[in-house]
């Protein structure tokens, strides 16, 4: 059975976020930085979007987003992603986890199987609100 697209994945402004592993990632054990299947090297706080989204929504390659998912009434954000052109669907996002553990709600769940949304997350992509965090004291 095809679980049906949320009709609020569909509004103006909403992508369906999938959140998957790097090529060296097993479950939520992180091995490394590199992903030689998307091309991303020394980085995992990105989003892959489609060409035609990342224009429609007035952003750019490499900038700085924050994702915000909404649960029952509550925001939920994670903060600076740079965004990756990726040749993905439109309308759909990709980002990896545990990094997006933030949008998924506990009680956000398949109703048949039970299993936490983390394939089909409804987002916004917008340009970040948080600031860099401060270069550490030498």
């Amino acid at each position: 059975m095809t679980t049906p697209i949320p009709a609020d994945a569909r509004t103006p402004g909403r992508l369906l976020l999938a959140t998957i592993r790097s090529h060296d990632q097993f479950n939520t054990t992180i091995y490394g930085y590199d992903d030689r299947y998307r091309g991303v090297h020394n980085a995992r706080r990105v989003v892959f979007l489609n060409a035609s989204d990342v224009e429609r929504l007035g952003l750019v390659d490499r900038q700085v987003v924050d994702l915000i998912g909404e649960h029952k009434g509550e925001t939920r954000v994670a903060p600076r992603f740079a965004v990756v052109v990726h040749d993905i669907p439109e309308g759909s996002a990709a980002a990896y986890y545990p990094e997006t553990n933030p949008l998924v709600a506990v009680d956000d769940v398949d109703p048949e199987s039970l299993t936490p949304s983390s394939k089909s997350v409804v987002i916004r992509v917008v340009p970040t609100t948080h600031p860099a965090e401060a270069p550490a004291a030498s």
